[in-house]
């Protein structure tokens, strides 16, 4: 049987990575600050920005694992929309905190076990890439984890590591990009929101589906590659998404 570990995995992709890989026949490993309600995912519950709490949460989880075939970061979080120069110094620190310290403090872990891991996906982020007006923290944030990949891809040199953009997903925090955040401040929320009920943006167990399908398409690029999902399956919306030819 082939085994997982995610972390993220109370809602929005990572529930939906653990349901579709849990009924594919993956044994699932899972960590969250809220718990997962999947009864056959065994789950941690654990704040993964606290570096006491950590280490243990996950030697009990993986105690018995020998090894792991896939890992996916993705835990994190949006941040508020608003002009950088209007952003505190404090929120950031939050948001970095939670996208990228608290992933480099579970490869390390990972590092650590000795354990093999066959692939690893950091979930990153086309704004990561883009700079559009308004994402500051979480732009900087998922950027900093592409770079995380590139250089974990020289210590774990025996794993494949991409950092992959997933394309836009239907999730709670949706509700506040598409409804209250100031679309006509931030004109990238108008993208989202002609998407929002459309095939380019799926609900969580469909993109989760779309992620898995393309795990062995990422072994194409080399290990430590930022990757966007529409690279490989919507090439047209790729290019028009970041104004390269196709």
């Amino acid at each position: 049987m082939k085994t997982a570990f995610i972390t993220g995995t109370s809602s929005g992709l990572g529930h939906g990575l653990a349901e579709h890989l849990s009924r594919s026949g993956w044994q699932v490993y899972g960590c969250s600050r809220r718990g997962c309600d999947l009864a056959e995912v065994r789950d941690a519950v654990c704040d993964l920005t606290d570096d006491a709490q950590l280490p243990a949460a996950l030697s009990g989880l993986l105690a018995d694992v020998e090894r792991l075939d896939l890992v996916i970061l993705n835990a994190g979080m949006l941040g508020e929309i608003r002009d950088l120069s209007e952003t505190p110094l404090e929120d950031l620190k939050e948001v970095m905190e939670v996208n990228l310290w608290a992933n480099k403090a579970v490869l390390d872990w990972l590092h650590a076990w000795k354990r093999p891991i066959g692939q690893i996906l950091m979930i990153s982020s086309g704004a990561s890439v883009l700079g559009n007006k308004g994402w500051g923290g979480y732009a900087l944030s998922k950027a900093a984890l592409n770079m995380l990949a590139k250089l974990y891809a020289h210590e774990l040199a025996q794993t494949h590591i991409s950092a992959l953009a997933p394309g836009i997903i239907d999730t709670p925090m949706m509700d506040h990009l598409c409804d209250e955040a100031d679309a006509e401040r931030f004109p990238a929320l108008l993208r989202l929101r002609e998407a929002r009920g459309a095939q380019a943006m799926p609900g969580p167990l469909t993109a989760a589906e779309r992620v898995v399908s393309v795990l062995d398409r990422l072994k194409d690029w080399p290990s430590g590659s930022f990757v966007d999902i529409r690279q490989i399956m919507d090439p047209e919306g790729y290019a028009r998404l970041y104004g390269t030819p196709r």
